[in-house]
């Protein structure tokens, strides 16, 4: 690739088309396309539905966000700005709770791949049903990746950079190649092919619960938005991104969820292993079933490159809100590299602990998807604070500097912000009904597991919040204090203000030096003669 030009203050700046392959990076996995396989040709409707109301949407507002308010918190600072800090926490705290629910299922992906290195298939999917061989596979590739993640950012990226070219990208170009070339040569396919079955059937409701869990395959473009400000006329170059990232995507997710649904009877599918199986038998049928260990191999590479970077990413994230004065001094100890080892030593004890619920609960495919939902549940909050402070930012810093601007005015947001709001809104209210397609024991049991450990983890941050203390707040933080803070406001009020925050900071923080200088001086000694 040709070396992007730079701009007057030698900057690199990003080109259309490289800005939009980060996009598809951050979002694809292919460890979720088994459950959407089972809608057959529906399952094109269902990925398009999402793209429409969430991936998009988050896209664009997350864009604004991130050029409007540019300063270190992400999500904290800009639901911080509308809200206030105790809905600011909320927000951060489900996106750390979000990875370490979403952990066990990702890897046990990872351990499925690693089940089907073998010779053997009917013992290689023996062995991935096995709940021990599972726990002990996901606890040693997360902890392994815990390791890798204390030695800092130069030694998990490389990690990171080629296990998701090697564990992801090259395996969704052969699976779609292997899977179509299975249909155009004849062999009898297991879904489908008329276009009256792209639309779903809307009368079984029960099936509308697995397809809500693909708003989560579309989580994670928000990560890339702080790059807006590195393309070159960002109000017409970001959408075209977006767009070329948004198609990429839902084509990569459409044909890698046919091309296994070709292969794959709708009855035989596994959530966790029937990617590994659809590898396998199109890989023997194309006579080199001898890659089909190799292609697990690189499925689990994947899986670690993905959990190091998503180990690393939100700790880091925390620890800037720990910092700011809203987690005890424990938590903001960092090691030599500049790590969060508390707070990664913690979110690995809960990994550990929800990882143990593979071994007692009545199957590892049940544990998998309740923890799957949970994900979704936690992560679709964070979402919805996310969009409603995107609307209200437009009315409350109307003047806010904004690099990158949604179209259409305020009503531009308010349309935007609120097809993701209700989008997500929707698909969070499904994420409670039980699935009528998986063995879940009994699903009043599954619907309260669910709703218990939601309450417990959205109260869980507003106790932090108000059991607080002033000296939680580290010496040595760089978070900005909020433009309604340095404007001696409230986020309730209109602020006109039409500066950035930093510059705002400054001017505060010179007061300050003042003001400590002026009380800390020697008072003049009165004359008294």
């Amino acid at each position: 690739m040709a070396e992007t030009p730079q701009s007057k203050g030698g900057v690199a700046k990003l080109t259309v088309f490289t800005f939009a392959i980060m996009n598809v990076v951050a979002v694809v996995s292919l460890r979720g396309l088994p459950a959407e396989a089972e809608y057959g040709l529906s399952s094109i409707f269902f990925y398009i539905f999402a793209a429409v109301f969430f991936l998009i949407p988050v896209s664009l507002v997350a864009a604004e966000l991130a050029t409007g308010w540019p300063e270190k918190g992400g999500v904290f600072r800009w639901v911080g700005e509308a809200f206030g800090p105790e809905w600011a926490f909320l927000a951060m705290f489900m996106l750390f709770t979000e990875v370490s629910v979403w952990f066990p299922t990702a890897l046990t992906f990872g351990a499925v791949s690693l089940a089907f290195i073998g010779p053997d298939q009917t013992y290689d999917q023996a062995l991935s049903s096995n709940k021990i061989f599972v726990l002990c596979i996901v606890l040693a590739i997360y902890w392994l990746a815990t390791i890798i993640a204390f030695r800092g950012v130069e030694a998990f990226s490389k990690v990171s950079k080629w296990g998701g070219m090697i564990g992801t990208i090259i395996p969704a170009i052969i699976l779609i190649i292997l899977g179509f070339c299975y249909l155009f040569s004849g062999q009898p396919v297991h879904i489908e092919l008329s276009w009256g079955d792209v639309l779903p059937d809307f009368t079984n409701f029960s099936n509308i619960v697995l397809a809500a869990s693909i708003f989560l395959f579309y989580a994670g473009m928000e990560m890339n938005a702080i790059h807006v400000k590195e393309l070159d006329n960002a109000s017409k170059s970001y959408p075209m991104a977006i767009a070329i990232a948004s198609i990429g995507t839902v084509v990569i997710f459409v044909l890698g969820t046919l091309a296994i649904g070709f292969v794959i009877p709708q009855s035989e599918i596994n959530l966790t292993q029937s990617l590994l199986v659809a590898y396998f038998d199109m890989f023997e049928w194309a006579g080199i079933g001898f890659l089909a260990p190799v292609m697990a191999i690189c499925l689990a590479i994947g899986v670690l490159a993905g959990i190091i970077t998503w180990v690393s990413g939100p700790s880091s994230g925390l620890l800037v809100v720990a910092k700011a004065g809203y987690l005890p001094r424990f938590w903001q100890y960092t090691n030599k590299h500049g790590m969060a080892t508390h707070i990664m030593l913690v979110q690995g004890g809960i990994v550990t602990v929800l990882s143990v619920l593979f071994v007692v609960m009545p199957s590892v495919q049940a544990t998998y998807q309740i923890l799957s939902q949970l994900t979704v549940i936690l992560y679709l909050i964070m979402y919805l604070l996310m969009f409603a402070a995107g609307i209200y930012l437009r009315f409350s810093q109307p003047n806010r500097p904004r690099p990158y601007r949604i179209p259409g005015g305020k009503y531009g947001m308010f349309v935007v912000a609120g097809i993701g709001f209700i989008g997500s809104l929707l698909a969070f209210l499904f994420s409670f009904i039980p699935p009528g397609q998986i063995e879940i024991g009994s699903p009043t049991e599954y619907v309260l597991i669910l709703i218990a450990l939601t309450i417990f983890f959205v109260i869980l941050p507003f106790v932090i919040y108000h059991n607080r203390k002033p000296h939680w707040k580290a010496d040595d933080t760089d978070f900005a204090p909020f433009t309604w803070e340095l404007e001696n406001t409230h986020p309730g009020i209109q602020n006109d203000s039409d500066t950035h925050t930093h510059k705002l900071s400054t001017k505060h923080f010179q007061w300050l030096h003042k003001k400590k200088a002026a009380d800390t001086s020697t008072p003049p000694t009165e004359d008294k003669s």
